[in-house]
């Protein structure tokens, strides 16, 4: 057997070699076995920061990140193959309460969605920060108490763990202090082999852009959009991508809390904001077709209409909190769980008119003010302050009434964030068009 250096596969990458998957496999191995140094990663990622991957690149470090722990073996679990569906999202401005939607919802019409998702960071939340707010609920579970948890509500959302591909996190933060975080190829396999790890047959993932999201432009999102896919390919895995418009938050309401009773709000019908149930609609199509339970997208969204309507996809919500060990009155009694911020009051609007522009990212940056965001990864959220009521593209607003209602910790907070939010919308004297949710789509499967 050859010596395995390292330095020799920093080394052919950095003049711009194409390497072989018996490389990558072997330099994340070493990782798992101590053998490769942090420096080493940080010299391996930058240089496929500068000089790219190709696609097989690319899938051959999906795959090994995969295996470098456990996958998920979902034999002997009563699931269909086929059935076994995950959905992510690159993230964007409060967009992270549709994943807590979706995944009851479908499981209600018979998918089986293992997810392993993160926490939030920067102007954008993660799904962990919403199920980290719910007493009790186990965000780094076993690999069988996850499978278990799936098992009996046909739904768990979980964070990172030890045992599911380790090494995409070492690589990770290595990444997010050498500036490397956002390469195309690497951003490619840390979401893929996360997803593989699950033992999941098809991905259904959103592909944010706009003000709120990390892609700035669609031909940004298009682009890692069609990495995305050429990677799930080569790896065998059926994959759509839902390119989605974020020029505005997603929703309503911004804060942990806030957030999941907007999830318990649209479950039950009470509530449902027009651009989350586009969402939330189109999403849950995707993934119904991909698992065979449905032969068209519009009998799909019947299928879970039906689902929404006779009260199962709420009752899945709580049975997957439940099996997480979250408490199991939590629909029935959320007051009980979440309690409200000290400072609750409207944020008038400055002028009458339209709204014509929302910064979804400035708004995200003063939540993060708040204490509803983290500027660093080791920073711990109020779960009850943020924003409701929140404004979109296209409303008409009288001067005085509501932009949003804040939830804030003290008036000082408030007064900050007002000052920020009031910035970031602008009022003007035409109306403009509501624009679509999902504006472009791309798969394997065609």
């Amino acid at each position: 057997m050859s010596i395995f250096l390292p330095a020799q596969v920093i080394r052919a990458k950095r003049n711009r070699e194409i390497l072989s998957d018996a490389d990558i496999r072997r330099f994340v191995v070493g990782i798992g076995a101590g053998e490769v140094s942090e420096a080493q990663i940080g010299a391996f990622t930058m240089a496929c920061f500068l000089n790219g991957m190709t696609p097989q690149e690319t899938a051959a470090l999906t795959l090994a990140m995969r295996d470098s722990g456990d996958v998920v073996d979902w034999s002997g679990s009563g699931f269909a193959p086929e059935t076994i569906i995950e959905k992510h999202s690159t993230g964007g401005t409060g967009d992270e309460n549709v994943s807590l939607i979706v995944a009851p919802l479908v499981a209600a019409c018979g998918v089986a969605m293992p997810m392993i998702s993160a926490r939030g960071l920067g102007h954008t939340g993660g799904e962990i920060d919403l199920m980290e707010a719910m007493p009790g609920v186990a965000i780094a579970p076993s690999t069988e108490m996850f499978r278990q948890a799936v098992i009996s509500a046909g739904a768990a959302i979980i964070g990172p763990t030890p045992k599911l591909a380790p090494a995409d996190a070492a690589i990770y933060y290595v990444r997010d202090v050498t500036a490397t975080v956002e390469s195309i190829p690497l951003i490619t396999a840390s979401i893929l082999s996360k997803k593989l790890a699950a033992g999941v047959s098809g991905l259904v993932m959103s592909v944010n852009y706009g003000s709120g999201a990390f892609m700035p432009t669609y031909a940004e999102a298009e682009a890692l959009a069609r990495s995305l896919i050429a990677v799930a390919r080569i790896a065998g895995l059926p994959m759509v991508a839902p390119i989605v418009e974020m020029d505005e938050i997603m929703g309503d309401a911004i804060g942990s809390r806030l957030q999941l009773r907007e999830v318990i709000d649209f479950l039950s019908g009470d509530k449902q904001e027009s651009r989350i149930r586009a969402l939330v609609m189109d999403i849950s199509a995707e993934i119904l077709v991909m698992a065979g339970l449905a032969a068209s997208k519009d009998e799909a969204i019947t299928l879970a209409e039906a689902r929404l309507a006779d009260g199962s996809a709420l009752d899945r919500f709580q049975r997957m909190i439940t099996a997480l060990g979250g408490p199991a009155d939590l629909v029935a009694n959320p007051d009980t769980y979440f309690p409200s911020a000290p400072v609750i009051a409207p944020l008038p609007s400055p002028a009458t008119g339209f709204v014509e522009k929302v910064d979804a990212y400035a708004i995200g940056i003063a939540m993060v003010g708040l204490g509803a965001g983290r500027k660093v990864a080791s920073d711990l959220l109020d779960q009850d302050v943020g924003l409701t009521g929140m404004v979109h593209i296209g409303d008409a607003i009288g001067q005085g009434q509501p932009l949003c209602i804040l939830h804030c910790r003290n008036q000082a907070d408030f007064d900050t964030a007002a000052q920020a939010i009031t910035a970031a919308i602008t009022i003007g004297d035409t109306q403009p068009d509501r624009r679509p949710v999902v504006t472009g789509r791309l798969s394997t499967l065609d």
